[in-house]
Protein backbone atom coordinates (compact mmCIF):
# COMPACT_ATOMS: atom_id res chain seq x y z
CA UNK A 1 0.00 0.00 0.00
CA UNK A 2 1.30 3.66 -1.07
CA UNK A 3 -0.38 6.34 0.54
CA UNK A 4 0.49 10.25 0.62
CA UNK A 5 0.73 10.17 4.23
CA UNK A 6 3.97 9.44 5.48
CA UNK A 7 3.42 9.74 9.08
CA UNK A 8 1.42 6.47 8.97
CA UNK A 9 2.50 3.05 8.84
CA UNK A 10 -0.51 0.83 6.90
CA UNK A 11 1.28 -1.60 6.59
CA UNK A 12 0.97 -3.11 10.19
CA UNK A 13 -2.93 -3.00 9.51
CA UNK A 14 -5.24 -0.84 12.05
CA UNK A 15 -3.27 -1.54 15.62
CA UNK A 16 -3.07 0.92 18.44
CA UNK A 17 -0.25 2.36 17.42
CA UNK A 18 -0.80 2.86 13.78
CA UNK A 19 -4.73 4.76 14.46
CA UNK A 20 -2.73 6.62 17.20
CA UNK A 21 -0.53 8.04 14.11
CA UNK A 22 -3.16 8.80 12.05
CA UNK A 23 -5.61 10.62 14.38
CA UNK A 24 -2.21 12.85 14.60
CA UNK A 25 -1.88 13.28 11.40
CA UNK A 26 -5.20 14.30 10.75
CA UNK A 27 -5.80 16.84 13.63
CA UNK A 28 -2.45 18.39 12.29
CA UNK A 29 -3.42 18.87 8.57
CA UNK A 30 -6.86 19.76 9.92
CA UNK A 31 -5.40 22.28 12.27
CA UNK A 32 -3.55 23.51 9.27
CA UNK A 33 -6.29 24.08 6.92
CA UNK A 34 -8.61 25.72 9.99
CA UNK A 35 -5.69 28.21 10.25
CA UNK A 36 -5.90 29.32 6.75
CA UNK A 37 -10.10 28.78 6.80
CA UNK A 38 -9.63 27.03 3.63
CA UNK A 39 -12.92 25.24 2.81
CA UNK A 40 -11.43 23.66 -0.26
CA UNK A 41 -8.44 22.87 1.15
CA UNK A 42 -10.51 20.72 3.80
CA UNK A 43 -12.96 19.12 1.34
CA UNK A 44 -9.69 17.67 -0.25
CA UNK A 45 -8.18 16.77 3.14
CA UNK A 46 -11.76 14.43 3.51
CA UNK A 47 -11.50 12.83 0.32
CA UNK A 48 -7.76 11.75 1.16
CA UNK A 49 -8.81 10.29 4.19
CA UNK A 50 -12.11 9.08 3.98
CA UNK A 51 -12.12 9.00 -0.10
CA UNK A 52 -12.78 5.21 -1.69
CA UNK A 53 -8.78 5.42 -1.79
CA UNK A 54 -8.25 7.15 1.32
CA UNK A 55 -6.26 5.91 4.07
CA UNK A 56 -8.73 5.82 6.52
CA UNK A 57 -10.93 3.38 3.88
CA UNK A 58 -7.00 1.21 3.40
CA UNK A 59 -6.91 0.70 6.81
CA UNK A 60 -10.87 -0.71 7.23
CA UNK A 61 -9.83 -2.67 3.76
CA UNK A 62 -6.59 -3.87 5.48
CA UNK A 63 -8.89 -5.47 8.65
CA UNK A 64 -10.24 -8.57 6.10
CA UNK A 65 -6.12 -9.34 5.87
CA UNK A 66 -6.06 -9.86 9.90
CA UNK A 67 -6.03 -13.11 11.42
CA UNK A 68 -10.08 -13.77 12.57
CA UNK A 69 -9.28 -13.51 16.09
CA UNK A 70 -8.25 -9.85 15.76
CA UNK A 71 -10.60 -9.14 13.34
CA UNK A 72 -13.23 -7.85 15.70
CA UNK A 73 -11.17 -5.71 17.96
CA UNK A 74 -9.50 -4.33 15.07
CA UNK A 75 -12.51 -3.04 13.41
CA UNK A 76 -14.13 -1.76 16.30
CA UNK A 77 -11.49 0.53 16.87
CA UNK A 78 -10.71 1.32 13.24
CA UNK A 79 -14.64 2.29 13.20
CA UNK A 80 -14.09 4.39 16.65
CA UNK A 81 -11.15 6.47 15.05
CA UNK A 82 -13.12 7.37 12.03
CA UNK A 83 -16.22 8.40 13.69
CA UNK A 84 -14.48 10.67 15.64
CA UNK A 85 -12.30 12.03 12.75
CA UNK A 86 -15.20 12.56 10.86
CA UNK A 87 -16.84 14.30 13.79
CA UNK A 88 -13.87 17.27 14.52
CA UNK A 89 -13.60 17.04 9.97
CA UNK A 90 -17.61 18.21 10.16
CA UNK A 91 -17.37 20.43 13.27
CA UNK A 92 -14.17 22.66 11.44
CA UNK A 93 -16.29 22.32 7.77
CA UNK A 94 -19.48 23.87 9.12
CA UNK A 95 -17.94 26.53 11.06
CA UNK A 96 -16.12 27.88 8.30
CA UNK A 97 -19.25 27.74 5.95
CA UNK A 98 -21.45 29.40 8.62
CA UNK A 99 -18.58 32.16 8.56
CA UNK A 100 -18.30 32.53 4.70
CA UNK A 101 -22.22 32.58 4.42
CA UNK A 102 -22.30 35.14 7.42
CA UNK A 103 -19.46 37.34 5.30
CA UNK A 104 -21.54 37.14 1.99
CA UNK A 105 -24.68 38.41 3.42
CA UNK A 106 -22.42 41.47 4.61
CA UNK A 107 -21.30 41.92 1.48
CA UNK A 108 -25.41 41.93 0.08
CA UNK A 109 -26.00 45.17 2.17
CA UNK A 110 -29.62 44.05 2.60
CA UNK A 111 -31.99 46.69 3.53
CA UNK A 112 -34.43 45.44 5.89
CA UNK A 113 -36.14 48.84 6.45
CA UNK A 114 -37.26 48.61 2.15
CA UNK A 115 -40.62 48.06 1.97
CA UNK A 116 -42.14 44.40 1.40
CA UNK A 117 -43.97 43.69 -2.45
CA UNK A 118 -47.59 44.74 -2.94
CA UNK A 119 -49.57 41.73 -1.91
CA UNK A 120 -50.58 39.63 -5.18
CA UNK A 121 -54.95 40.46 -6.17
CA UNK A 122 -56.93 37.82 -3.98
CA UNK A 123 -59.77 35.85 -4.99
CA UNK A 124 -63.23 36.11 -3.66
CA UNK A 125 -66.41 34.20 -3.72
CA UNK A 126 -68.91 35.43 -6.02
CA UNK A 127 -71.43 37.48 -4.66
CA UNK A 128 -74.42 34.76 -5.48
CA UNK A 129 -72.35 32.45 -3.46
CA UNK A 130 -72.05 34.56 -0.54
CA UNK A 131 -75.46 35.33 -0.16
CA UNK A 132 -76.04 31.50 -0.78
CA UNK A 133 -73.91 30.65 2.21
CA UNK A 134 -74.82 33.48 4.80
CA UNK A 135 -78.88 31.93 4.08
CA UNK A 136 -78.00 28.98 4.38
CA UNK A 137 -75.74 29.66 7.77
CA UNK A 138 -79.13 31.42 8.86
CA UNK A 139 -81.33 28.33 8.21
CA UNK A 140 -78.83 26.14 9.51
CA UNK A 141 -78.94 27.85 12.99
CA UNK A 142 -82.86 27.57 12.94
CA UNK A 143 -82.14 23.49 12.88
CA UNK A 144 -82.62 23.11 8.83
CA UNK A 145 -80.39 20.61 6.92
CA UNK A 146 -78.99 21.05 3.74
CA UNK A 147 -80.57 18.70 0.97
CA UNK A 148 -79.81 18.34 -3.08
CA UNK A 149 -81.24 17.14 -5.87
CA UNK A 150 -80.67 16.50 -9.92
CA UNK A 151 -80.69 19.51 -12.34
CA UNK A 152 -82.23 17.96 -14.80
CA UNK A 153 -85.45 16.55 -13.46
CA UNK A 154 -88.60 14.03 -14.07
CA UNK A 155 -92.24 15.73 -14.58
CA UNK A 156 -93.05 14.01 -11.77
CA UNK A 157 -91.14 15.31 -9.12
CA UNK A 158 -90.92 19.07 -10.63
CA UNK A 159 -94.79 19.38 -11.33
CA UNK A 160 -96.48 16.23 -11.51
CA UNK A 161 -96.26 15.53 -6.81
CA UNK A 162 -96.70 18.87 -6.36
CA UNK A 163 -99.79 19.20 -7.14
CA UNK A 164 -99.31 21.27 -10.61
CA UNK A 165 -102.89 19.94 -12.47
CA UNK A 166 -101.89 18.91 -16.28
CA UNK A 167 -103.11 22.24 -17.90
CA UNK A 168 -101.11 24.59 -15.37
CA UNK A 169 -99.74 27.75 -17.38
CA UNK A 170 -95.86 26.55 -15.86
CA UNK A 171 -96.30 22.95 -17.73
CA UNK A 172 -96.15 25.19 -20.44
CA UNK A 173 -93.27 25.61 -23.00
CA UNK A 174 -93.48 29.27 -22.84
CA UNK A 175 -92.48 28.71 -19.21
CA UNK A 176 -90.11 25.62 -19.02
CA UNK A 177 -87.62 24.25 -20.57
CA UNK A 178 -88.12 20.26 -21.55
CA UNK A 179 -85.23 18.53 -22.73
CA UNK A 180 -85.58 15.98 -25.50
CA UNK A 181 -84.43 12.12 -24.51
CA UNK A 182 -81.96 10.76 -26.29
CA UNK A 183 -83.00 8.33 -28.58
CA UNK A 184 -86.71 8.86 -28.04
CA UNK A 185 -89.28 9.81 -30.09
CA UNK A 186 -89.64 13.66 -29.91
CA UNK A 187 -93.17 13.24 -29.18
CA UNK A 188 -93.04 10.70 -26.71
CA UNK A 189 -89.85 12.45 -24.67
CA UNK A 190 -90.65 15.83 -24.55
CA UNK A 191 -92.66 15.67 -21.32
CA UNK A 192 -91.12 13.75 -19.48
CA UNK A 193 -87.51 16.04 -18.58
CA UNK A 194 -87.46 19.31 -17.71
CA UNK A 195 -84.79 21.45 -16.36
CA UNK A 196 -86.41 22.22 -13.26
CA UNK A 197 -87.84 25.28 -12.63
CA UNK A 198 -87.57 25.40 -8.95
CA UNK A 199 -86.12 23.11 -6.17
CA UNK A 200 -89.08 21.68 -4.64
CA UNK A 201 -88.13 18.12 -6.77
CA UNK A 202 -85.42 17.87 -3.94
CA UNK A 203 -88.14 18.28 -1.11
CA UNK A 204 -90.29 15.74 -2.72
CA UNK A 205 -87.38 13.13 -3.32
CA UNK A 206 -86.05 13.95 0.56
CA UNK A 207 -90.02 13.40 2.18
CA UNK A 208 -90.05 9.85 -0.20
CA UNK A 209 -86.52 8.72 0.93
CA UNK A 210 -86.64 10.17 5.08
CA UNK A 211 -90.25 10.78 5.69
CA UNK A 212 -91.41 12.84 8.50
CA UNK A 213 -90.46 14.69 10.21
CA UNK A 214 -88.11 16.45 8.01
CA UNK A 215 -86.64 20.09 8.02
CA UNK A 216 -84.54 21.02 5.10
CA UNK A 217 -83.24 23.81 3.09
CA UNK A 218 -82.73 23.09 -1.07
CA UNK A 219 -80.35 25.43 -2.57
CA UNK A 220 -79.68 25.27 -6.22
CA UNK A 221 -79.83 26.66 -9.59
CA UNK A 222 -83.39 26.32 -11.30
CA UNK A 223 -84.41 27.36 -15.21
CA UNK A 224 -87.05 29.15 -16.60
CA UNK A 225 -88.24 31.34 -19.89
CA UNK A 226 -88.09 34.47 -18.19
CA UNK A 227 -85.82 37.72 -18.87
CA UNK A 228 -86.05 41.40 -17.64
CA UNK A 229 -84.49 43.83 -15.05
CA UNK A 230 -85.46 41.22 -12.29
CA UNK A 231 -85.65 37.49 -13.81
CA UNK A 232 -82.63 35.36 -15.76
CA UNK A 233 -83.64 32.19 -17.61
CA UNK A 234 -81.09 30.95 -15.12
CA UNK A 235 -81.37 31.85 -11.22
CA UNK A 236 -80.81 30.51 -7.86
CA UNK A 237 -83.33 29.42 -5.27
CA UNK A 238 -83.70 28.47 -1.52
CA UNK A 239 -86.35 26.30 -0.48
CA UNK A 240 -87.02 25.10 3.06
CA UNK A 241 -89.51 22.73 3.98
CA UNK A 242 -90.65 21.94 7.76
CA UNK A 243 -93.40 18.88 7.95
CA UNK A 244 -94.10 17.44 11.50
CA UNK A 245 -96.97 16.69 14.24
CA UNK A 246 -98.56 19.79 14.95
CA UNK A 247 -96.48 22.69 12.82
CA UNK A 248 -98.66 25.43 12.10
CA UNK A 249 -98.51 28.64 9.70
CA UNK A 250 -97.58 30.38 13.22
CA UNK A 251 -94.19 28.29 12.79
CA UNK A 252 -93.79 29.59 8.99
CA UNK A 253 -94.27 33.44 10.51
CA UNK A 254 -91.59 32.74 12.68
CA UNK A 255 -88.89 31.30 10.59
CA UNK A 256 -89.58 33.77 8.25
CA UNK A 257 -89.09 36.69 10.39
CA UNK A 258 -86.26 35.57 12.01
CA UNK A 259 -85.13 34.93 8.61
CA UNK A 260 -85.52 38.73 7.62
CA UNK A 261 -84.26 40.19 10.49
CA UNK A 262 -81.03 38.36 10.28
CA UNK A 263 -80.41 39.01 6.68
CA UNK A 264 -81.70 42.65 6.43
CA UNK A 265 -81.98 43.79 10.37
CA UNK A 266 -85.41 45.71 11.07
CA UNK A 267 -87.74 46.33 7.71
CA UNK A 268 -90.65 47.03 6.67
CA UNK A 269 -92.61 43.96 5.03
CA UNK A 270 -96.05 42.55 4.49
CA UNK A 271 -97.37 39.25 3.73
CA UNK A 272 -100.85 38.88 1.43
CA UNK A 273 -102.52 35.80 0.32
CA UNK A 274 -101.49 34.12 -2.69
CA UNK A 275 -101.85 31.13 -4.73
CA UNK A 276 -99.42 27.94 -5.23
CA UNK A 277 -100.70 24.50 -6.04
CA UNK A 278 -98.82 22.68 -3.46
CA UNK A 279 -99.71 24.89 -0.77
CA UNK A 280 -103.08 25.70 0.84
CA UNK A 281 -103.24 28.50 2.73
CA UNK A 282 -100.63 30.09 0.13
CA UNK A 283 -99.00 33.58 1.04
CA UNK A 284 -96.25 36.26 -0.52
CA UNK A 285 -94.01 37.88 1.39
CA UNK A 286 -93.22 41.21 0.37
CA UNK A 287 -90.02 43.86 1.79
CA UNK A 288 -89.93 47.51 1.28
CA UNK A 289 -87.36 48.56 -1.42
CA UNK A 290 -84.00 48.77 -0.02
CA UNK A 291 -83.00 50.68 -3.18
CA UNK A 292 -85.61 53.41 -3.09
CA UNK A 293 -86.74 52.98 0.58
CA UNK A 294 -90.59 52.58 -0.57
CA UNK A 295 -90.63 55.66 -3.09
CA UNK A 296 -90.96 53.66 -6.11
CA UNK A 297 -87.97 52.78 -8.67
CA UNK A 298 -87.07 50.22 -11.77
CA UNK A 299 -86.23 47.11 -9.24
CA UNK A 300 -89.53 47.34 -7.10
CA UNK A 301 -91.30 48.49 -10.71
CA UNK A 302 -93.13 51.63 -9.22
CA UNK A 303 -94.48 50.23 -6.47
CA UNK A 304 -92.20 51.00 -3.09
CA UNK A 305 -92.11 46.92 -2.61
CA UNK A 306 -89.99 44.27 -3.07
CA UNK A 307 -91.38 40.48 -3.38
CA UNK A 308 -88.71 37.99 -2.16
CA UNK A 309 -90.73 34.41 -1.36
CA UNK A 310 -93.50 32.70 -1.81
CA UNK A 311 -94.97 30.27 0.99
CA UNK A 312 -97.70 28.26 2.50
CA UNK A 313 -98.85 25.21 4.47
CA UNK A 314 -97.80 21.96 2.14
CA UNK A 315 -101.12 20.52 0.21
CA UNK A 316 -102.12 17.29 2.04
CA UNK A 317 -101.86 15.79 -1.59
CA UNK A 318 -98.29 16.74 -1.83
CA UNK A 319 -97.76 14.86 1.56
CA UNK A 320 -100.05 11.92 0.40
CA UNK A 321 -97.50 11.78 -2.95
CA UNK A 322 -94.85 11.42 -0.36
CA UNK A 323 -96.11 8.88 1.51
CA UNK A 324 -96.73 11.00 4.38
CA UNK A 325 -100.06 10.81 6.08
CA UNK A 326 -101.61 14.17 5.88
CA UNK A 327 -103.78 13.52 9.37
CA UNK A 328 -101.31 12.81 11.42
CA UNK A 329 -98.29 15.68 10.09
CA UNK A 330 -98.59 19.13 8.66
CA UNK A 331 -95.99 21.49 7.38
CA UNK A 332 -94.99 24.64 5.51
CA UNK A 333 -92.62 25.03 2.55
CA UNK A 334 -91.38 28.36 1.24
CA UNK A 335 -88.78 29.45 -1.79
CA UNK A 336 -86.53 32.60 -1.60
CA UNK A 337 -84.77 33.59 -4.75
CA UNK A 338 -81.57 33.98 -3.93
CA UNK A 339 -80.74 36.86 -6.79
CA UNK A 340 -83.35 39.18 -5.47
CA UNK A 341 -81.63 39.31 -1.75
CA UNK A 342 -78.68 39.80 -4.02
CA UNK A 343 -79.99 42.53 -5.67
CA UNK A 344 -82.13 44.00 -2.34
CA UNK A 345 -78.48 43.68 -0.17
CA UNK A 346 -76.48 45.84 -2.52
CA UNK A 347 -79.07 47.75 -4.18
CA UNK A 348 -78.80 46.53 -8.09
CA UNK A 349 -81.29 48.14 -10.35
CA UNK A 350 -80.88 45.27 -12.90
CA UNK A 351 -80.19 41.40 -11.86
CA UNK A 352 -77.66 40.74 -15.23
CA UNK A 353 -74.89 42.78 -13.11
CA UNK A 354 -74.68 39.47 -11.32
CA UNK A 355 -74.04 37.75 -14.39
CA UNK A 356 -71.75 39.16 -16.52
CA UNK A 357 -68.44 38.68 -14.78
CA UNK A 358 -67.05 42.57 -14.62
CA UNK A 359 -64.46 42.22 -12.29
CA UNK A 360 -64.44 45.78 -11.89
CA UNK A 361 -68.44 45.97 -10.68
CA UNK A 362 -67.91 42.45 -8.70
CA UNK A 363 -64.70 43.70 -6.61
CA UNK A 364 -66.83 46.91 -5.72
CA UNK A 365 -69.15 44.51 -4.14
Amino acid sequence: MSVDVPQVNLDAGPTPEVLAQLEAAFTAELADARGRADVAELQALKSRYFGPKGVVSLLLRAVGKLPPEARRDAGSSANQVKKALEGQLAEVLDALEAKAKDAELRRSRLDMTLPGRAPAPRGALHPVNRIIREMTDIFHRMGFEVAAGPEVELDWYNFEALNFPPDHPARDMQDTFFVTRPGAPSEASIRDLVLRTHTSPVQIRAMEKQGAPIRIISPGRVFRHDSDATHSPMFHQIEGLWVDEGVSLAHLKGVLSSFINAMFGERPMRLRPSFFPFVEPGVEVDMQCMLCDGAGCRLCKGTGWMEILGAGMVHPKVLANCGIDPERYTGFAFGLGVDRIAMLRWKLDELGHLFRSDVRFLSQI
